[in-house]
């Protein structure tokens, strides 16, 4: 496995008023954004819907404010059929997406909180922390998805959010991008630290410099703000990229079971 990896940043975060949990043996909750609008029950997952990844019987409504369980999440990516949409022709952010080839990575960062068990139960701390939860070894992509595709393509990413949505409102094949996991994919047992020290030897700025780490803000501010936007953090085609791109998945070979 040698292709680009590219950074990016999912789940709900600061903006939001709740976040995924981690606990204190490095197992985590996966715990997606709010859609923009609700969708219908036959295409829609609803808060309360989403599931234990360790104990599938289980809800994670225990992590998520009551005002938000019958809202509908933007489920994105989802780690069953291994897909991840974007709106990579108008999203700025997202834009370097639409340079992913086949056999590139989607290595996905997000914002955790942490919980601490007591006798009884897990609770949240006010101790955040970037982390990376999976990735997909990309097979296939979908460029610029107007309407349904074949029959064939379309049970490839018909779990995806972005396809989900278009199902429900013609006007939501809004040219989105789908990009599909090869069997290599996976969503991490356990959630993979991002730490300064890691940041400062696999990553540098878009221009090739180190990262800045200002004495203003803090590690995670400083984290958050270098991943904001998706593009590719290491290409594996030069010597530095390969020393890079060694050490990062040495890292998550360490952490992620």
């Amino acid at each position: 496995m040698s292709g680009k990896i590219y950074v990016v940043n999912v789940g709900t975060n600061a903006s939001h008023s709740f976040c995924s949990p981690i606990f204190e043996d490095g197992t985590f909750e996966f715990i997606p954004i709010p859609e923009d609008r609700q969708i219908e029950a036959a295409h829609g997952v609803k808060y309360r819907d989403l599931r234990s990844f360790y104990r599938p019987t289980e809800d994670l409504s225990k992590y998520i404010p009551d005002r938000f369980l019958d809202i509908t999440t933007h489920n994105d990516p989802e780690f069953d059929s291994l897909t991840y949409g974007d709106n990579c022709d108008v999203n700025a952010r997202a834009q370097a997406l639409k340079s992913v080839k086949r056999g590139d990575f989607l290595l996905f960062l997000a914002r955790l909180q942490k919980y601490k068990k007591d006798a009884l139960e897990a609770i949240p701390t006010k101790e955040f922390g970037f982390y990376f939860v999976g990735f997909l070894h990309v097979d296939s992509v979908y460029g610029s998805v107007i309407n349904p595709l074949s029959e064939l393509q379309m049970e490839a990413i018909n779990l995806n959010a972005h396809v989900r949505r278009a199902m429900t409102d013609d006007s939501l094949w809004d040219s989105f991008w789908v990009f599909c996991g090869s069997s290599w994919s996976r969503r991490f047992e356990k959630a993979v630290p991002v730490t300064k020290e890691l940041c400062s030897e696999v990553f540098a700025s878009a221009d090739g410099s180190p990262w800045r780490w200002d004495s203003g803000r803090t590690e995670l501010q400083i984290i958050g703000s270098y991943t904001r936007t998706c593009r590719c953090a290491i290409d594996p085609s030069t010597i530095e990229g390969q020393e890079r791109y060694a050490a990062l998945w040495n890292w998550i070979n360490r952490f992620s079971h």
